[in-house]
C-alpha cells in the first residue's frame, strides 16, 4: 500500500472513531437531559460530576439540593445552579 493509502486510511479510521465517540457523547447527553426534564425533584440519589472535588460521586438531593453542598464554596453554587437548570453534568 502506498504512502497516500495508508494517510487516508488512517484518516478515515480517524474520523469514524471521532464521530462514535461524539455521537456516544451526545447520546449520553441527551439521556441526562431527558431525565432532567422530569417532572418534580431529582430521585432521592443522583450521580454527578463534582466540580469541587473533580470527582464523580453519587450523592443524596434534598429538593434540588445535594447533600455534599455548601453554600460558601463557588463551585457548589454553580453546581446547585446546575441541577436547577437540570443541565448538571452526569457519568
Amino acid at each position: 500500500m502506498s504512502d497516500e493509502g495508508r494517510l487516508a486510511r488512517l484518516l478515515s479510521t480517524t474520523a469514524r472513531a471521532a464521530g462514535r465517540r461524539y455521537a456516544e457523547s451526545r447520546r449520553s447527553y441527551d439521556s441526562g437531559r431527558t431525565r432532567a426534564e422530569g417532572d418534580g425533584p431529582y430521585d432521592e440519589h443522583v450521580r454527578i460530576v463534582c466540580r469541587r472535588h473533580a470527582q464523580k460521586r453519587t450523592v443524596n438531593l434534598d429538593g434540588y439540593v445535594p447533600d455534599c453542598f455548601d453554600p460558601e464554596h463557588p463551585d457548589c453554587e454553580g453546581c446547585l445552579e446546575d441541577v436547577r437548570e437540570g443541565t448538571v453534568e452526569t457519568w
